[in-house]
């Protein structure tokens, strides 16, 4: 999941480029950056790139990439075992916080609560935040006003279906990838057009 095997489309480009400049820089671009598509649009692999990237240029970075769902174990775990203090500890003192699948938490009053708490001590101290979500933060209903006007901040994405040449293009790299893996396998002409034509 790098920029590098990332293919670009109509439909992605604005995430793409939004997620580039984001891992460009430990400087804040937008806070929250926020992305948001249905189920493989590329949402994750553009997280993870963002990971990735920033990595390689400074090393040096506390980058914390989590699920929402990672995000709420741990906070309950912190809670059980009366460990809030390295809970806070541990979110709010990275340069980077990436959390996927926001939606999960929409609902959880007290992970929610915990959530908008690590959120506002990020942003006050200019650290970046990149969040993903199925929806666009307005359209989750449970999800608590208030992080959601947060959520709405920076820059919200939408990474649209994908078309037919976006899927060609998928398609090909993946083709190209698995032939360079495994010499001398060959994709028949016309299957991989039949399959981005075919498969929505």
């Amino acid at each position: 999941f790098t920029f590098a095997n990332f293919v670009v489309g109509k439909p992605n480009e604005l995430a793409h480029a939004a997620a580039r400049r984001v891992a460009e820089t430990l400087d804040v671009t937008f806070n929250p950056l926020f992305l948001y598509g249905g189920v493989g649009l590329g949402k994750t692999h553009l997280m993870h790139a963002i990971a990735w990237d920033l990595q390689e240029r400074f090393p040096d970075a506390k980058i914390l990439y989590l699920s929402a769902e990672q995000f709420m174990h741990r906070f309950v775990r912190a809670l059980r075992e009366q460990d809030t203090f390295n809970f806070k500890e541990t979110f709010r003192s990275v340069d980077i916080l990436m959390v996927d699948d926001v939606q999960f938490i929409a609902g959880k009053a007290s992970t929610q609560q915990e959530f908008f708490h690590t959120f506002n001590a990020l942003v006050e101290i200019g650290k970046q935040i990149v969040i993903s979500g199925d929806r666009a933060p307005v359209d989750m209903e449970e999800l608590d006003n208030r992080i959601a006007s947060r959520l709405q901040c920076g820059l919200v994405v939408d990474i649209h279906p994908t078309d037919y040449e976006l899927r060609l293009g998928i398609l090909q790299s993946k083709s190209e990838m698995y032939s360079r893996m495994y010499p001398g396998l060959e994709v028949e002409k016309g299957i991989l057009e039949f399959l981005a034509a075919r498969i929505v």
